[in-house]
């Protein structure tokens, strides 16, 4: 088995994402780790009446605490080659899986991350996702209304970032044009677009200061999120983690990259399953799940031990 890990972005987080691996001892480090972070415990928070799942900062970090927690559960089955790619925040969570940092200090740059981003880009504006229309048709309907592309997803569905009244007449234009599906996104910051350029330099700055550790011999290959490129050196992935806030991210070539390192499984990991949607046309013949599809955190061991 060759096995792809993808890391969910935002915009799926729900009540019950944490239900997998709430009592899956492995992870309890993980939701330690994220109560030091958010003040209260994740399992806790995602449950509690009116929460507000969808803020930046607290959005980002459930990601990550998802994403990591769901980690320790493939680590339970000791899949023998692995690959780890991650969308949008889920791009900082690959480094976690992948060993480059350790749990809290993924959850803490989650923290800053956002931070950053709202700091940068201000209230009023977010994404937008189209399907349906050539990406090139995206990014002129994009451009005619002050916005810009954010994420490659194929060569017919994209996510475009920028002001919320410029974004709801574009997607009202590309449903016109005949996009299949044009909706706002429940990320309330323009991702991956020129608008959070001083983000970018202020996470590169956190970044900087960071102390990589050495993966362990048996670590996943590590994809970057922005390019699909694999990760050698440590200190340009670093950058290049830092960049994505503020460039167009190319998923298509994260999941091309996935087909190329022979993944005949997958498996997402995060709240929600979109990922796993995209994988199914990206890497026919694939057995692809989201952890999200699971009864147990026991029978995605015994899924990945059967592969």
């Amino acid at each position: 088995m060759t096995l792809a890990v993808l890391l969910s972005g935002q915009g799926g987080q729900h009540p019950g994402m944490f239900d997998l691996t709430a009592d899956w001892p492995a992870a309890a480090p993980v939701f330690a780790a994220a109560e030091r972070i958010l003040g209260s415990d994740a399992r806790k928070l995602v449950r509690a009446p009116g929460a507000d799942l969808h803020g930046n900062r607290t959005g980002q970090i459930l990601c990550c605490v998802a994403a990591l927690a769901g980690w320790t559960v493939v680590e339970a089955a000791r899949p023998a080659r692995v690959i780890v790619a991650g969308y949008s925040i889920g791009d900082l969570a690959a480094w976690g899986c992948a060993g480059r940092f350790d749990a809290e200090t993924i959850l803490r740059l989650a923290a800053i991350r956002a931070e950053a981003m709202d700091a940068a880009g201000g209230a009023g504006a977010g994404l937008a996702g189209i399907r349906g229309l050539p990406l090139a048709a995206v990014e002129t309907l994009a451009g005619r209304h002050g916005c810009h592309l954010a994420i490659r997803n194929a060569s017919d569905s994209g996510v475009v970032g920028g002001p919320s009244p410029a974004l709801e007449q574009l997607c009202e234009d590309a449903r016109a044009a005949g996009a299949a599906k044009a909706v706002i996104l429940a990320v309330r910051t323009p991702s991956h677009t020129p608008l959070l350029r001083e983000a970018s330099q202020s996470f590169e700055n956190a970044l900087a200061e960071e102390q990589l550790q050495r993966p362990a011999r048996a670590a996943p290959r590590l994809i970057s999120g922005l390019d699909g490129d694999p990760v050698f050196d440590g200190r340009a992935g670093l950058v290049k983690l830092a960049r994505q806030i503020s460039q167009t991210i190319d998923w298509a070539a994260c999941l091309e990259a996935c087909q190329e390192y022979g993944s005949d499984t997958v498996l997402e990991l995060g709240p929600g399953h979109a990922l796993a949607t995209m994988a199914r046309d990206a890497i026919p013949g694939a057995r692809i799940h989201a952890l999200d599809e699971f009864r147990s955190a026991a029978g995605v061991v015994d899924w990945l031990k059967a592969s």
